[in-house]
């Protein structure tokens, strides 16, 4: 094959991956602004709803750590493609369980076997390194990131809109589209990793330590294992309470949040698609990932502040710097392994983003319960017994009772993950000079 050829394929094998990636992305998406209300049907609460929707991203998470690198594992033994294709078919399948749940208990088992099959998100982002060359993947990520950001934009709006037909319409949509997505895939997506370069499945590697082993390898890959997790944990606030807050303070039901959901979708297009390969190029990928970190931590932080939906639409802007983060981490950790680790890289990174998946909603759900259902009062006179009545224990007490606490102490998070990301960037960067 020579250079053209070489060059055609690659672009097609981009292409599809992308495709299927985003109707896989808008499958989930159309679920979102449906399934806490459909949880606050089954238990009759705002508040209460917080709490079950926080245990449910915490299932669909738990599940995404216990099998990640099991995926990723098979996948370097056996291929991406037949990865891919199985998760298309789980997922619509599982849609199909959810659509027709009588109860918490269906639904439950529903985000478990979605959190199964949505594991292969770590083959997608493996299938992109094996078809990239190393200096052009935080590009790549970006356009994975784009395309999954593209279906975010499609998918919120059509859930919104179909859950104006009803609560299950959307789940049965969805299952439509993940059987589409396993059909194309099944006819047009290539394999991207040839037989000569997969590796033996060993289920040392596969299991959630062994898979995190690989992290311990370089300092500098667990200190940016470290940065991922708490940009996982501070995001999972939108999963956690982002529907449940917008009804309670700004009185949205599904269509305005899939619309703004769809906003925050082109946003991300626009910081992932078009921004990271200039800016990374610009500013070099330590300081690209700062300041995406940074930049999140200032909109997130004016989100819980926003005293009306349209100041927090304004706190979106910077928030999407955020974007420039997850693709940049990406590229700097790929290139600390070898060509043959690439999806037990990616397997060990979704569990790290899973155990966070597992804590952040459980948190976060816990604190949204709790400032919106008056629950700190313990915690409260603490502080006033502490600090007195003066102007910052009121500021303090009257926090606990803000529905947007949850989004302040995400920011905190974010901000941490900056100053580490800084530190751990520097290292990185005189790591692979020296080695050069």
């Amino acid at each position: 094959m020579n250079a053209l050829d070489d060059l055609k394929v690659r672009r097609a094998a981009i292409a599809f991956i992308l495709v299927t990636a985003v109707l896989d992305i808008v499958a989930m998406g159309i679920i979102i602004p449906v399934l806490p209300h459909l949880i606050e049907e089954f238990v009759g609460s705002n508040a209460q709803a917080g709490w079950i929707n926080g245990v449910f991203v915490a299932l669909w998470a738990g599940m995404q750590f216990l099998c990640s690198p099991i995926i990723g594992s098979l996948s370097d033994k056996y291929g991406r493609r037949p990865v891919i294709l199985i998760s298309c078919a789980g997922l619509a399948l599982d849609y199909v369980l959810m659509a027709v749940a009588p109860n918490l208990w269906w639904l439950a088992a529903g985000r478990i076997i979605a959190g199964i099959t949505s594991s292969s998100f770590t083959t997608v982002f493996a299938y992109m390194a094996d078809i990239t060359e190393p200096e052009k993947r935080a590009k790549a990520y970006g356009l994975i990131g784009a395309a999954f950001s593209g279906g975010f934009v499609l998918g919120p709006v059509l859930g919104g809109f179909l859950g104006e037909l009803g609560p299950r319409v959307p789940f049965w949509f969805a299952a439509v589209l993940s059987g589409v997505a396993f059909i194309y895939g099944l006819f047009v997506l290539p394999e991207s990793l040839a037989p000569e370069k997969r590796m033996a499945f060993s289920w040392k590697r596969a299991n959630p330590v062994g898979a995190l082993i690989l992290l311990k390898r370089h300092a500098e890959l667990a200190g940016l294992a470290v940065v991922n997790f708490l940009l996982y944990f501070a995001h999972h606030v939108f999963s956690a309470v982002f529907v449940l807050y917008a009804a309670l303070r700004y009185g949205w039901g599904p269509v305005q949040v899939g619309l703004l959901l769809a906003l925050v979708g082109v946003l991300d297009m626009i910081v992932q698609g078009l921004l990271v390969g200039p800016v990374s190029k610009r500013l070099g990928e330590r300081s690209t990932l700062v300041l995406g970190l940074f930049g999140g931590t200032i909109g997130i932080s004016l989100m819980g502040w926003a005293p009306t939906g349209w100041a927090f639409i304004a706190a979106m802007l910077p928030n999407a710097l955020w974007g420039l983060a997850m693709p940049t981490i990406q590229a700097l950790m790929t290139r600390r392994v070898g060509e043959d680790e690439q999806g037990q890289l990616q397997g060990a990174n979704n569990s790290v983003g899973a155990i966070a998946g597992v804590l952040s909603p459980l948190f976060f759900g816990w604190i949204y319960t709790h400032s919106t259902g008056g629950h700190f009062q313990g915690v409260a006179t603490w502080i006033e017994s502490w600090a007195g009545h003066g102007p910052a224990s009121r500021l303090l007490v009257g926090g606990l009772y803000d529905p947007g606490l949850a989004f302040y102490l995400a920011a905190v998070v974010l901000f941490l993950a900056g100053i580490i990301g800084w530190i751990v960037g520097r290292n990185a960067t005189r790591a692979e000079a020296a080695e050069a």
